[in-house]
């Protein structure tokens, strides 16, 4: 999930009060007389001075009032982590890619690591990416989750955007295979990702 704070936001003629979204490549602003959503793509500069955050993109100018976090914001935009960073990938760990197809990530995921296998879960594996289409689908996290380590992780793979199968499904799904829910990352344009890992009391 992103960074988000209360806060002002200045733009053109127009100053509002709202909540304010860092997201993976955008940041977003919901005032009540403003409304903006600046990619990191479109942004020219980005600077942080005085408690404010400056960005001059396409669109305009906007300065975000975060006190103390705009300097934080600043590095996230301008230094932002890499996918595998964000999913915990180190060199070397063992990880299993069950029916997860994104060539982008497989190819990024091979330059990390060579302990990558297909098909079937490798026991006592540090991480495990499952594509979940369905419902039924969750129900193999039970099997998954005797294929990690006691530290290692589960990341449930799901399209964005469907209201058949959302989120919460997937979340339903971890708890029922006695799994914790720990944390949600956008993997692609399309897809989400949602770690899951094992009680501290079963590790």
């Amino acid at each position: 999930m992103g960074q988000e704070a209360r806060c002002t936001v200045a733009f053109g003629n127009d100053v509002s009060e709202g909540k304010a979204l860092l997201e993976t490549d955008h940041i977003v602003f919901r005032g009540q007389d403003l409304r903006l959503k600046i990619t990191f793509k479109e942004m020219r500069s980005v600077e942080a001075r005085d408690g404010e955050l400056h960005i001059e993109f396409t669109g305009g100018a906007a300065i975000f009032a975060l006190g103390q976090q705009s300097e934080k914001w600043a590095q996230k935009i301008l230094h932002p982590k890499s996918l595998l960073d964000k999913l915990g990938m180190k060199p070397g760990m063992w990880v299993s890619i069950l029916g997860v197809e994104d060539r982008e990530f497989i190819a990024a995921l091979r330059k990390r690591t060579d302990q990558i296998f297909f098909g079937e879960p490798r026991p006592g594996g540090d991480a495990i990416f499952v594509a979940v289409e369905m419902s039924e689908d969750l129900g193999r996290l039970v099997e998954l989750k005797a294929a990690i380590k006691p530290d290692g992780a589960i990341w449930a793979v799901f399209r964005k955007g469907r209201k058949d199968f959302n989120e919460n499904d997937v979340l339903r799904g971890g708890i029922a295979a006695g799994l914790v829910d720990v944390k949600v990352v956008r993997f692609s344009d399309t897809h989400t990702a949602s770690k899951f890992v094992m009680r501290k009391a079963e590790r």
